[in-house]
């Protein structure tokens, strides 16, 4: 295994870093102050002007949509190892740094799937203003009566009729449907209930304005109200026409596993630069907190705490890698194992370090004065989205045992 970087992926790891101490952190204070601001308008979701700020500057300096493949976007060459350290490091900043970059979700999902499953009409209405960072879309797969983490299990109908597709159902925590800027939702329904169970799912696109979709509210994460919205929404005989069908009819279930692979090597890799970040902030705290007499950095449990949360950043960091390596070197398919396990092993990693971190800084780490407490929300929330630990650990389980069975034969 070769974790390498490209002589293209340390240039650009330079200047992201680069734009990142002279931009996007001290942007992360107005940022906030410019969220509430928004608020007391009475305007949670919409964006604050900084971000556009950011966008453009990032954009001059080539730092863009640099999460697709090197086999997808020639501009920039880079491979998905090369890519994870990039993540990395917009984890760090993980409100602002990766939409400034146009590589925050689920828009970078949705563009990959356009990029790989779209018609050309549909990229060049939909994918093109996704790249340009003009619009955001939202991915509307789970369900609230339904355990989405099975596909299987979604209820949401998409029946045919004529040249018209006419959706029924109610979905929730589809990200970023309550921002202004939110256009289009890549839907996931069922077309035939009489197919085996893995083809009876087709993905549609549903431009936010048809007529009967209607967005309910919007679902906060421990209180936390998210600037882009997790939306709850319902859809009444909403019609689209045939031609908004993202690949074939039944290929649903497998354009969402080709849409989570890379993906969860993005999430994992701004996971540790999360991780990465509250170790910082708690060996600065334990460097200038004194208790009983002491530094806290003197004392024997807070060293213990710094010293495991750098063992096990670093242990997933290699993870991760070996994760994105196999990933560029032999596809997806064959990473299916590694691509579970790491959404089960950083994404708990994460939690334990800024935890240790909460700690450390007490009441202040849950308070708005530190990112800690909005950091715990996020990476908590990690360990659920894209499907919880247990299914994942149950897939694990599954390759393993099938493994060793073909072993023994």
């Amino acid at each position: 295994m070769d974790f390498n970087l490209s002589e293209k992926a340390n240039e650009y790891i330079s200047r992201l870093r680069e734009f990142m101490d002279s931009e996007i952190f001290p942007a992360e204070s107005i940022y906030h102050h410019q969220r509430l601001e928004l608020a007391e308008q009475g305007k949670p979701h919409a964006q604050p002007p900084v971000i556009e700020e950011l966008k453009a500057s990032a954009r001059s300096r080539g730092l863009w949509n640099l999460f697709l493949p090197d086999a997808h976007n020639p501009a920039h060459g880079l491979s998905v190892t090369d890519y994870a350290s990039l993540a990395e490091l917009t984890g760090w900043s993980p409100v602002i740094a990766p939409e400034a970059t146009n590589c925050a979700a689920p828009d970078t999902g949705n563009m990959e799937v356009l990029h790989l499953f779209g018609s050309e009409d549909q990229k060049k209405q939909w994918l093109e203003p996704l790249l340009n960072g003009d619009i955001r879309s939202g991915f509307a797969m789970t369900e609230p009566d339904v355990a989405s983490s099975d596909a299987r299990n979604i209820n949401t109908s998409i029946e045919r009729d004529g040249d018209f597709f006419v959706i029924n159902g109610t979905k929730w925590w589809t990200t970023g449907a309550m921002d202004p800027r939110c256009k289009i939702l890549i839907v996931m329904g069922k077309t035939d209930l009489n197919a085996d169970t893995h083809h009876q799912q087709s993905m549609v696109l549903v431009p936010m304005n048809t007529p009967g979709v209607d967005v309910i509210r919007t679902l906060s994460v421990f209180g936390y109200v998210d600037q882009h919205g997790h939306a709850e929404i319902s859809f009444t005989n909403v019609r689209v026409p045939v031609s908004n069908l993202i690949g074939q009819e039944g290929s649903g279930f497998a354009i969402a596993q080709s849409r989570l692979g890379p993906g969860r090597v993005h999430h994992c890799m701004r996971a540790i630069g999360t991780a990465e970040r509250a170790l910082s902030l708690m060996v600065e705290r334990s460097m200038h907190r004194t208790a009983f007499g002491k530094e806290l950095s003197q004392q024997g449990v807070i060293r213990e705490w710094i010293a495991n949360s750098r063992i096990e950043i670093d242990q997933a960091r290699l993870f991760v890698l070996k994760t994105a390596w196999l990933i560029d070197t032999s596809g997806a398919k064959s990473a299916r194992k590694e691509i579970a396990a790491i959404k089960v092993a950083i994404p708990q990693m994460a939690q334990r370090v800024v935890d240790r971190a909460i700690q450390i800084y007490g009441g202040a780490g849950v308070s708005q004065d530190t990112p800690l407490a909005a950091m715990y929300a996020g990476i908590r929330t990690l360990r659920i989205a894209d499907g919880p630990d247990e299914v994942h650990l149950r897939d694990i389980a599954r390759l393993e045992l099938k493994e060793h069975s073909a072993k023994s034969q």
